[in-house]
């Protein structure tokens, strides 16, 4: 089971800076998401939560310690590999860097250039469709500024989930939104990824949307301080851990 694990960590440490201002960030971490596995990464700022996520990426080459992401070794990989490896990893941020000169639909379809199969009027369509998926197919000929945020959040996903990727990395989705479109946003990404069976790896300090996750993993000081079972595997919302709490 392991070795078919979408993401298994091992011993990664990871440093900023060189001599006497090298900084440790992660500290030995070992971390395993299995297929169509939901986990959330909590922890307070500066606890190494997003340096993980890039790292997991293929957005910075590792230093120490051995990454296996959708069955290929990080450790040592050049930055072909790697960019390799991102073009079959769905990346949803904080913000939902749109283009805000193209529409929804070229927003989605931007997703898809990269596969030289399809025609335009395919990418188009594809994206067309993924936007009836997230409830926004009346919107899909507007532009970001004539969304609301939650509705360019679901852009967003959709953009992510349309090259049909292996796994999802979002970094703190809901932070600019309100509770509502919040919520709304992160229980349509888990209910996609699941229909689809891809793995998501979710960094959050948001506490109220625990509930999705199959699993939340706490980190604090570089190092992954706790892990428990999540709402979705237990059927009540999780307990916070000290590190979480706090972030």
């Amino acid at each position: 089971m392991r070795d078919q694990a979408p993401v298994l960590l091992r011993g990664v440490s990871y440093a900023y800076g060189e001599g006497e201002l090298r900084r440790p960030v992660l500290r030995a971490v070992d971390l395993t998401v299995g297929p169509g596995e939901i986990v959330l990464l909590t922890g307070p700022s500066g606890s190494g939560k997003t340096t993980l996520l890039t790292l997991i990426g293929a957005l910075r080459a590792m230093q120490e310690g051995s990454a296996a992401v959708l069955g290929r070794e990080l450790m040592g990989a050049d930055e072909a590999a790697r960019v390799a490896l991102r073009r079959r990893i769905g990346f949803i941020f904080q913000h939902h860097n749109l283009l805000g000169f193209l529409t929804a639909r070229q927003n989605v379809a931007m997703a898809l250039e990269l596969d030289p199969a399809l025609r335009e009027r395919e990418r188009l369509a594809r994206a067309g469709a993924m936007l009836e998926a997230v409830g926004l197919g009346a919107h899909a000929d507007r532009v970001p500024a004539q969304l609301s945020g939650g509705q360019r959040q679901r852009v967003a996903v959709a953009r992510a989930l349309a090259g049909s990727p292996g796994l999802v990395l979002a970094d703190e989705p809901t932070a600019a939104l309100d509770r509502a479109s919040g919520g709304e946003v992160v229980r349509l990404l888990r209910d996609l990824a699941r229909s689809r069976g891809v793995p998501i790896l979710m960094v959050t300090h948001d506490p109220r949307i625990l509930d999705i996750a199959d699993r939340v993993v706490a980190l604090e000081d570089g190092r992954i301080v706790a892990a428990h079972a999540g709402a979705a595997d237990r059927g009540g919302p999780p307990p916070l851990s000290a590190a979480a709490a706090r972030g």
